[in-house]
């Protein structure tokens, strides 16, 4: 061994400390040597497939059947597994018992009239697809991820070739006392979700799990439960921290926002928020509304809602506005630093002339009915408007189901995350129009790049986590409500949200949200080079990859920006983004051979997916190819093993020349 010469007892000496306590976990030369070995066959294993995916916004359906197929990859392995032995149909059979193990096995039972030969047939299958996926683990690795009442067995399948005759005798006994003892459904719903996970090693979620869509209490159980994941904060989710650590407008946004897409069923049936107070008081103080402009964005036609709840959802719409509008003006007179004044326009109303002054122009409103408004104070909260907004506080700060979905949220999101040369955000870098990151003031400081992305991801822990009643923590409660929508934000980086414009001004002008200078500098080169510069991204293939702004691929817009070095991944997860992207969303996979980018046409159903057969359609893009497979070695988990392998090779020549005793075992 050559490492005697580069390691010399003045280098041991140096980390003897820290050597002593790793010669606990490996105590002897043999124990140290042997998890050298382990290490460095590691590192030259194909890298694990990352999957990116972004905006979310509560369609569960869709996310789940992506996470189930992985984005198409197990239909894939299928062909190239079974190629032409197989007929269409039955490649389609075996994926969808892959993605929907125990409601496929359900329909086949009722139609298989010889259920024992479709058992041994359908294991063999699926034996072999998962020793494909489970090639460029270790068996270590493979084993952590196996059912533990199935580990033995499944092993001993997953590492035996069926080739040699007497191996498949062997595994034909295995696959028979299998059915034999009426454990065949259970093992073939294991081995379909082990195939499942062993197909995505891990998974990125940039953002906006939150809000439009109807499951994101459900998309969020999934996660909790995934076995690898992180999520990169967007502002959807920002809003329901801010909910969850109590800020009374974040609150209310998220209740307009239920309203908008009428979503009730995720903050009642998920949440269990007491929406009773708001609906009781909406129907008294708007009895007389017709509350047009307030109606929610729904399919009539196959929504739940009959007409008289729909009304009823359209007026507590409103209410709920109303009490935004007047809470926001609370935050933005506490704190002129914010310059938010321009979401202030109660008090621009003539309500004789039915008119607001916007920016010294008048302009006709499309509503002008406002009961609980004064208009001599017309930010005051009436009694019932105060209590309503008291008895929602209550139920979001105190929903056990909303708390651990938020302690899930932090324990495994922040604002960015850098990953094997990939940088992570949702929205926006914050720029000045020359290019050069811009300085956002906070609390009197000034913060860019790098330093503001923390400096926001510190507020809103504190925001939630800090049990002081501090004027730090009161700051911290009213700046998450300022990420929302204020214009230096970079979960928003917009002129402003022209939220009250929108329901009541027809002036189309008076809409427009004029966005921060990154969306159109995002498409230079050297500004991404820049950016991840800010944030020491290394490698020769480096990458910024986003979510946030729908990208409307039927006007002929293009997810992959800057020559490559950007990637923008919102293609319409959220039904009500899909006329305009003309797609159902993008995933972007990052396998040991390179980039695809995965374009989805929107899921029909799963009861489709599972009684048809009808998987999502989806289009590969080729990205990014390498020449040179990608290894365990060329990523950042790579960078850890070759510091863990470096120490271990001091510990044995510590051993080796006396400087540690080795230990009894």
């Amino acid at each position: 061994m050559n490492i005697y010469k580069q390691i010399t007892p003045e280098i041991i000496k140096q980390d003897l400390r820290y050597l002593e306590l790793l010669s606990h976990n490996f105590p002897t030369i043999a124990a140290a040597s042997t998890e050298i070995i382990n290490l460095e066959a590691i590192m030259n294993l194909p890298k694990g497939t990352e999957h990116f995916l972004a905006d979310l916004h509560g369609e569960y359906e869709a996310f789940q059947h992506v996470l189930r197929n992985a984005s198409g990859a197990i239909k894939r392995k299928v062909n190239e597994i079974f190629g032409n032995t197989l007929r269409e149909t039955e490649k389609k059979e075996i994926c969808t018992l892959i993605y929907y193990p125990e409601q496929k096995l359900q329909l086949v039972k009722e139609t298989e009239t010889d259920i024992v030969d479709w058992y041994v047939i359908t294991l063999n299958q699926l034996v072999k697809v998962c020793q494909n996926v489970s090639s460029k683990y270790t068996r270590s690795k493979v084993r952590k991820a196996l059912p533990e009442e199935f580990s033995y067995i499944i092993q001993e399948l997953l590492h035996e070739s069926s080739i040699e005759p007497n191996k498949q005798a062997y595994i034909n006994v295995i696959i028979r006392t299998i059915i034999d003892t009426h454990r065949a459904d259970e093992f073939i719903i294991a081995m379909c979700n082990l195939i499942q996970r062993l197909t995505i090693d891990s998974l990125h979620i940039l953002g906006d799990i939150f809000d439009r869509g109807p499951g994101p209490h459900i998309i969020m159980d999934i996660l909790c439960n995934y076995h690898n994941f992180d999520i990169q904060w967007g502002n959807h989710d920002i809003l329901w921290m801010g909910a969850a650590a109590g800020n009374d407008c974040n609150i209310a946004n998220v209740l307009r926002l239920a309203m908008r897409y009428g979503n009730l069923s995720a903050l009642e049936d998920g949440y269990g928020i007491n929406l009773l107070p708001l609906a009781t008081f909406a129907m008294e103080a708007y009895a007389d509304d017709p509350c047009t402009n307030f109606f929610p964005k729904i399919d009539k036609e196959a929504s739940p809602y009959n007409e008289k709840t729909i009304r009823l959802i359209a007026q507590m719409h409103k209410a709920i506005s109303v009490i935004q509008f007047k809470l926001e003006a609370e935050i933005i007179q506490r704190r002129p630093e914010f310059q938010m004044e321009d979401r202030m326009l109660l008090h621009c109303i003539n309500f004789e002339r039915k008119t607001l002054m916007l920016n010294g122009k008048e302009y006709e409103m499309r509503d002008c009915y406002f009961p609980t408004v004064d208009p001599a104070n017309p930010y005051k909260l009436t009694e019932e408007e105060q209590e309503i907004v008291t008895k929602l506080h209550h139920s979001f700060t105190s929903s056990e189901k909303l708390r651990k979905h938020m302690k899930c949220l932090f324990r495994y999101g922040c604002m960015y995350n850098v990953c094997n040369s990939n940088l992570l955000y949702h929205a926006s870098m914050p720029l000045n129009e020359d290019g050069s990151l811009k300085e956002v003031d906070i609390a009197g400081k000034r913060y860019k790049g790098k330093a503001l992305l923390e400096r926001v991801g510190q507020l809103i822990r504190q925001a939630y986590f800090d049990d002081n009643e501090s004027k730090e923590k009161a700051f911290a409660l009213d700046y998450v409500w300022y990420l929302w929508c204020g214009k230096d934000s970079p979960a928003f980086d917009k002129s402003k949200m022209a939220t009250f414009e929108r329901y009541f001004l027809s002036d189309k002008e008076t809409h427009k949200e004029v966005k921060g200078y990154y969306y159109e500098l995002r498409n230079r080169e050297d500004v991404c080079d820049m950016i991840m510069d800010e944030f020491q991204v290394e490698g020769e293939h480096r990458h910024i990859i986003n979510g946030h702004v729908p990208v409307k691929a039927v006007k002929g817009e293009k997810p992959i920006k800057a020559n490559g070095k950007l990637m923008v991944i919102d293609g319409g997860f959220s039904k009500a983004y899909q006329p305009e992207t003309g797609i159902a969303g993008y995933t972007l996979v990052y396998h040991s051979r390179g980039f695809q980018l995965v374009q989805h046409e929107p899921f029909t159903s799963t009861q489709k997916a599972i009684e048809e057969g009808q998987d999502i359609k989806s289009t590969t893009q080729l990205v990014e190819m390498s020449s040179k497979r990608m290894m365990v070695k060329d990523t950042d988990k790579g960078k850890e093993l070759s510091i863990q392998i470096e120490d271990l090779k001091k510990l044995l020549v510590a051993y080796n020349t006396g400087i540690i005793k080795e230990k009894a075992l």
